[in-house]
């Protein structure tokens, strides 16, 4: 057997069912490998898009990503979504195939590439070693880690005897050191204002830290990588940072305790750390010990296992596991009135600046929530219009919102729709876009068409890079550079095969309703021609920031 089949077919064995990527000659048998060992290939149209759909993928079901990519142009096509797994801690592994002579055309320096973007740098060593090899990269992004395993094109035609590949072992994050359990009960005892903010680490550990929350009393709020987490909790202020509510903003600025779990509390979650007052004890949980304490000092690190840590805690404090408790904390009938009828983005009263010609990006997004039905998975590119769609859009839970920002790059949030659709068909996928970002990502409008996605594409098309003008039009610089003309997107959406709207005002919406009661038997585009008098609130605040 060559060593291309041989590890196709033992990944394949190893429990791999999806694969994403462009096959080019350097990965073709490996990819046939997978295939034949009872993998789904998903072929994307660019190595970018590929990556980006495998890293939602696994955002959305919690099992390793793969993408393989020919060797040379189709890695380094692929960077861009490779870095943004990366510095996400995504499972992934990338099967790039490598052109290993120095004067070849294809050859690039494939570990210097993943070292570039802080993802792991493997490869096959030798015909002999090669199953291994690939067993062990695969068990790497077991541990939340992006892999690039290099495929070397004279390995992989080698011939080979593989023997049996044994299932990967998945390791665990050690429980919490005693010590710092009694630490953070002690903090948590002594809170009258206690905060939880939850992060991309406590994604699906709901249950224990609304435990432990009702223990202490504590509200409860997460990063926007984690939006959705505590929905359904009546002490939920949804997302921190740039993105929160004002009241959101208030409750979390008065805390006396904040506990990120999870959470790397980095500028965006804490607004440059204003979120934070000064005399509020700062503890941060997490299963990397590295990373507690990088972006801010804490007054209390626990590493170890959220889960365990937060069950713990609960345990110490006499929290029940129905959840009840008598601690009142920052709970009070007036916060909880006040978060059930100020808690949302769409309860904040505001100045329509529709005009006929071009809608406001807020009342577009409060009508599309009221017309998508609620089991929806929600993938927002970058851009200045980033905001409308992360908050005015709700999510049924945490693997309903797919947020690949990591890197902050424009044109990830179309595959970032198709990998979470591939990962979840029972939910319609929305994918929220930019213009300037819906441009660059357009070629996988026919991946959604060929795949038979019933998926929703909206476009905020201020026809400009709006991040670019708002940042720089208010010092009078020239804007010619970050502006286009009008494009009539609706019309490219349908020369792939979309069903096309333009939006210019609420009454355009009919067409989205007739869409949502019919068959669906295409995916829909809807290009809204919104209005772009200002920035969007949180990236002036970001820019100041700056």
């Amino acid at each position: 057997m060559r060593v291309a089949e041989a590890v196709g077919r033992g990944l394949a064995g190893l429990g791999v069912n999806t694969v994403f990527g462009v096959v080019g000659s350097g990965n073709f048998h490996v990819t046939n490998a997978l295939v034949a060992g009872g993998a789904r290939f998903v072929a994307a149209r660019h190595e970018g898009g590929a990556a980006v759909m495998a890293d939602a993928w696994a955002r959305t079901t919690g099992s390793p990503g793969v993408v393989t990519v020919h060797q040379g142009p189709g890695l380094t096509n692929a960077m861009t979504g490779i870095a943004e797994a990366a510095k996400s801690r995504t499972p992934l592994l990338v099967l790039a195939a490598e052109a290993p002579e120095i004067r070849s055309n294809f050859h690039v320096d494939v570990a210097g590439l993943a070292a570039a973007v802080g993802a792991v740098a493997m490869r096959l060593y030798s015909p002999a070693s090669a199953v291994a090899d690939a067993h062990r990269a695969y068990a790497t992004a077991l541990g939340r880690r992006t892999v690039i395993l290099a495929l070397p094109l004279n390995v992989q035609g080698s011939d080979c005897e593989p023997g049996p590949v044994p299932a990967p072992r998945r390791t665990y994050p050690p429980g919490p050191a005693a010590e710092a359990v009694i630490a953070l009960t002690e903090v948590l005892r002594g809170a009258r204002r206690p905060v939880f903010i939850a992060g991309r680490g406590a994604r699906g550990r709901a249950a224990e830290l609304e435990r432990l929350a009702d223990a202490c009393g504590a509200l409860l709020a997460t990063s926007a990588v984690a939006k959705g987490l505590f929905r359904g909790s009546p002490w939920n202020l949804d997302v921190s940072g740039g993105f929160a509510t004002p009241l959101a903003a208030e409750l979390i600025s008065g805390a006396d305790v904040i506990v990120g779990w999870g959470c790397s509390l980095n500028m965006w979650t804490t607004r440059h750390g204003t979120l934070i007052p000064p005399q509020a004890t700062l503890v941060q949980v997490d299963d990397d010990p590295a990373a507690i304490g990088a972006h801010r000092p804490v007054h209390l690190g626990v590493p170890g296992d959220i889960a365990e840590a937060a069950r713990a805690a609960a345990d110490a404090l006499g929290g029940s596991p129905s959840g009840s408790s008598s601690a009142a904390g920052y709970r009070s009938a007036e916060v909880r009135d006040r978060i059930a009828s100020q808690g949302r983005w769409r309860d904040v009263a505001y100045k329509d600046e529709s005009g006929g010609e071009r809608i406001d990006p807020r009342t577009l997004s409060i009508a599309l929530d009221d017309l998508l039905p609620a089991e929806r998975t929600v993938a927002v590119d970058s851009g200045n219009f980033m905001g409308y769609p992360s908050m005015f859009l709700s999510v049924p839970d945490e693997d309903g919102f797919c947020f690949t920002q990591a890197f902050q790059s424009i044109g990830l949030g179309l595959a970032t729709a198709i990998g979470a659709a591939v990962a979840r068909p029972d939910r319609l996928a929305v994918a929220a876009l930019g213009d300037g970002g819906a441009l660059m990502g357009v070629s996988e409008l026919e991946t959604v068409v060929r795949l038979g996605l019933p998926m929703v594409v909206v476009v905020y098309d201020d026809e400009a890079y709006g991040a670019e003008v708002h940042h720089f039009g208010p010092d009078g610089d020239p804007l010619e550079v970050v502006r286009f003309p009008p494009t009539d997107i609706a019309a490219i959406g349908r020369g792939f095969g979309f069903e096309g709207v333009t939006v210019r005002d609420a009454a355009d919406l009919t067409p989205v309703r007739d869409w949502l009661d019919g068959p669906r038997e295409r995916p829909l585009l809807i290009d809204a021609k919104v209005t772009s008098g200002h920035g969007s609130w949180w990236l002036e605040e970001a820019f100041r920031g700056h």
